[in-house]
């Protein structure tokens, strides 16, 4: 099973690094202040995207640093404002948007600080933005698997006709900011995420991930060297937008 595989490279590889745990400790709390922390986007936590005058589709917003759009002036700007301005583009119609981001969450966090402010609404989308805390505070793959399934379970619960997407685990390796070791440590990490979400979300009905791009991180896409710019925003929704084309039939949401 690849959980397990995944799992006890984890714990080896933890295990080796024991003894270097005092040096990459100190290494993290260099950077940390070294980079500082970036405020969230400021501004109006929903809004409209597109023009026309056919019916809203909703799309709801979830997740970490980077739903709370840090790295960009306002939402409309950041993450949930760009998704939903090439969800539009894909469906013809308005997107109403609303968003709910909370900077260093993991996923077990969103499930027990977020997730009850849900708003009580069908969604016709959903954008879940995880991964990146839980690869920074180092979740195992099992607690990755576990956390994010029950994640998932409890929205499709609240949500049960709605389409859900997730972005990606994150590119750890392009970041021009976090040192080596802890770079190449933590993109290890990320990329067993990436993997063990690919397949545990396989057999899961109108859940699409965004696997890994191989490509993120062009000039202008950082706006402290780990969050995007709102160049940065554009571009990630609309590589994630051009990857659902290809697994997702925009028709079905559009104006008959």
């Amino acid at each position: 099973m690849s959980l397990r595989r995944w799992q006890t490279k984890f714990v080896i590889g933890g295990t080796a690094l024991l003894p270097l745990a005092p040096f990459l400790y100190v290494q993290g709390q260099i950077t940390r202040w070294k980079i500082g922390v970036l405020p969230g986007a400021a501004g109006e936590t929903s809004g409209i995207s597109g023009n026309g005058s056919e019916k809203a589709a909703t799309l709801f917003v979830i997740g970490e640093s980077t739903v709370a759009g840090l790295g960009a002036r306002t939402h409309e700007l950041a993450l949930a404002g760009q998704f939903a301005k090439q969800l539009s583009d894909r469906i013809d119609r308005p997107v109403r948007w609303s968003v709910l981001g909370k900077n260093g969450v993991t996923a077990r966090q969103t499930i027990d600080e977020l997730l009850p402010q849900m708003p009580d609404e069908q969604f016709e989308f959903i954008l879940i933005g995880l991964g990146g805390n839980d690869v920074m505070k180092l979740s195992s793959p099992q607690k990755w698997r576990s956390d994010m399934t029950e994640l998932l379970e409890q929205i499709r619960e609240r949500q049960p006709d709605a389409v859900i997407f997730l972005s990606n685990c994150p590119m750890i390796i392009m970041s021009p900011v976090i040192p080596q070791p802890i770079r190449s440590i933590l993109w290890q990490l990320s990329q067993m995420h990436n993997a063990n979400i690919i397949e545990f979300t396989a057999p899961m009905p109108s859940v699409y991930y965004y696997r890994q791009p191989a490509l993120v991180g062009r000039e202008g896409f950082f706006a402290d060297g780990i969050h995007p710019s709102e160049q940065g925003y554009a571009d990630w929704s609309a590589a994630m937008m051009k990857f659902f084309d290809e697994h997702y039939e925009w028709q079905n949401h559009k104006p008959t």
